[in-house]
């Protein structure tokens, strides 16, 4: 009950800030997207020459342009109708669907890589939805994911769930979302259950830190040398 309770959390969040996120992207609000994280997952995802990506749960789309002008088919669906909205005004493939119609089989086209980056927030939602991507990356295909990296996220290091926060976004932003916290050993342990074999780790650094912004998986299935 706590996941179900959770999870429909983590969606009214999402529908509630459509338009702070949408101007945060498209304004370059985010320093750690700008000075890291975005060109990571652009560089991973064009480092498996795709030629047809999905990018699953794409909020307003940023992702599936910069691949476009990159010369990478790319769809993407999203559960928050207000976002593909603000998507779909500036050009692309976009639809919604949530997660647990995507782990039903709504979408039935094989696909050479799907990413997820920093959209698997929940728990057992997250489980179905990547064994349904096992099915989806074709022979040669890859699934890549981006997250907060599990050893510098600043939360005790065991699995859970965890309260949401908008610290460093601007006030126009409410009701921030929880999110369910996993340790490297349980995400790892979950790619095998759900039939993904870890291909590539890649810990992308911040400057000024020195420590990792983001933890990024490419993982292939697991029948699939």
């Amino acid at each position: 009950m706590q996941d179900k309770s959770k999870e429909a959390a983590i969606l009214r969040s999402w529908h509630k800030n459509v338009e702070p996120w949408t101007r945060a992207v498209r304004e370059s609000e985010i320093r750690s997207r700008v000075a890291v994280s975005d060109a990571a997952i652009v560089n991973a995802i064009i480092a498996q020459s795709p030629k047809h990506v999905l990018d699953l749960g794409c909020g307003e789309g940023w992702l599936v342009r910069a691949l476009a002008d990159l010369g990478v088919t790319a769809e993407g669906v999203d559960a928050v109708a207000g976002l593909i909205d603000r998507a779909q005004q500036r050009g692309g493939t976009f639809s919604v669907m949530s997660y647990e119609e995507f782990a039903a089989g709504a979408w039935q086209q094989a696909v050479d890589c799907v990413v997820c980056n920093f959209s698997l927030l929940g728990h057992q939602l997250v489980e179905d939805v990547l064994a349904a991507i096992a099915t989806l990356i074709n022979e040669k295909g890859r699934c890549v994911i981006q997250t907060l990296h599990p050893a510098y996220s600043g939360e005790p290091y065991c699995d859970g769930w965890r309260e949401g926060s908008w610290q460093g976004f601007s006030e126009d932003f409410s009701d921030p979302a929880p999110w369910y916290f996993r340790t490297l050993a349980t995400w790892l342990a979950m790619f095998k259950g759900c039939g993904l074999q870890l291909e590539e780790l890649i810990e992308p650094l911040n400057a000024e830190s020195g420590s990792p912004a983001s933890i990024i998986f490419v993982l292939s299935g697991s029948s699939r040398k």
